[in-house]
């Protein structure tokens, strides 16, 4: 957040442009709670700016008891607020009438609680209180708390398809589970994939007998479409693919890979051809959108074929302070650690390194195709990675 102080011109611009998400107009506060859920409301966001003496139709009436004012935002912060926030605050004058810019950074140790109690989001210029949905997203995005490690209290251990976890459990340890002297309960808790009794949603995810039976939501809708239109009405090849992630990424690959060309780029004859849009990228995305979406979003993971693209769409925000800049220099912030360490051990091409956008970008560039186009819609709660397709003739059928 910048630091430089603001000139009136810049000032006059905002009140112009009117509230938004991180702009709030206030005429003024009647007291420390209403200063304290504000600035939560704000930190908890992008941060932003409080405009005070300032009315919500953009009439600058000026700040009124400042001395007070002053007062009630460095006791919010310190004492209202946990943790405590960070404010700046500056001082400037419009049409002779003293306004109060309050910079609000945005949170690194969110959720932030009012009177301990209370947690605020914001909703465009607005906020409110949030619920509880909203509150488990918060922990997510703080990491106190990780949705892959919550328990499932309509499962139990039948859920579980003891024959895969056995598989799994001897390849990766050279150890029967049946020679261990305790159960596979135990075993399950150690591994985070159980808890009192009941399977996390990794272990569900990972080992479940039927998944979606318990999580519906929780498949890849992929549709392939005859022209370049979300709303098109007529597609060529529609698949809801579900099991555990494993299988999910699995089966998505071969839906791309039966509507996509496969090029010829100089190999002989009896070759079967290098995928038009590069196969690790893709299976780069498949693997993010599957171990790094938001599973405390009731949504689908999408992938869309369209003659022209490949848009592969998965539910949630970028985790935490994560921006598309940092993911595309490498940097990498786990939303899902239990997914991301049981995922190599699984056959994912995943490493855990934060080299998966990085890589997807080098290999489309490698083939003259543009870098993936990365759209985080914070808005709409999704992150979008879209391949440009070659122009290359008729499409699959």
């Amino acid at each position: 957040m910048e630091h430089a102080n603001m000139t009136v011109n810049e000032l006059r611009e905002l009140i112009i442009q009117g509230e938004d998400s991180k702009t709030q107009l206030k005429r003024q506060f009647n007291g420390v709670d209403a200063v304290a859920s504000e600035i939560a409301a704000m930190a908890k966001s992008e941060g932003g700016k409080i405009i005070v003496g300032v009315s919500d139709q953009g009439e600058v009436v000026g700040v009124e008891r400042l001395h007070e004012l002053n007062q009630w935002i460095s006791n919010a912060c310190s004492q209202k607020i946990e943790p405590p926030a960070s404010v700046i605050t500056e001082l400037l004058k419009v049409d002779e009438k003293r306004l109060l810019v309050i910079r609000v950074a945005l949170g690194m140790d969110k959720p932030y609680a009012v009177d301990k109690t209370t947690f605020w989001v914001k909703v465009g210029a607005d906020k409110r209180r949030a619920t509880r949905e909203e509150l488990r997203r918060l922990m997510q995005a703080s990491g106190v708390s990780y949705a892959d490690e919550m328990p499932l209290a309509s499962t139990q251990l039948d859920d579980l398809d003891r024959l895969r976890f056995r598989l799994f459990y001897e390849e990766q340890y050279g150890r029967e589970v049946e020679s261990l002297n305790f159960n596979i309960e135990r075993i399950l808790s150690n591994l985070k994939l159980m808890k009192d009794s009941n399977l996390t949603l990794a272990g569900l995810l990972l080992f479940g007998n039927e998944p979606q039976r318990v999580r519906p939501q929780y498949v890849i809708k992929a549709v392939a479409f005859d022209g370049n239109s979300l709303t098109g009405t007529a597609y060529l090849d529609s698949e809801d693919i579900g099991f555990t992630l494993s299988e999910q990424f699995k089966n998505t690959m071969g839906f791309l890979g039966r509507n996509l060309h496969k090029l010829q780029n100089g190999q002989n004859f009896n070759s079967i051809g290098k995928w038009e849009v590069p196969k690790i990228a893709l299976e780069e995305a498949v693997a993010n959108a599957l171990i790094h979406r938001d599973y405390l979003i009731s949504s689908s993971i999408r992938v869309f074929v369209f003659e022209d693209r490949v848009e592969i769409i998965s539910p949630g925000r970028l985790p935490n302070t994560a921006t598309i800049e940092s993911i595309k220099a490498g940097i990498q912030i786990v939303r899902n650690p239990i997914l991301a360490s049981f995922a190599p051990k699984l056959g994912f091409p995943y490493r855990g390194l934060g080299t998966g956008v990085p890589r997807m970008i080098v290999e489309c560039r490698n083939v003259n195709l543009p870098a993936p186009h990365l759209i985080e819609d914070k808005t709409g709660e999704v992150f979008r990675v879209i391949f440009q397709r070659p122009a290359s003739g008729p499409r699959p059928r």
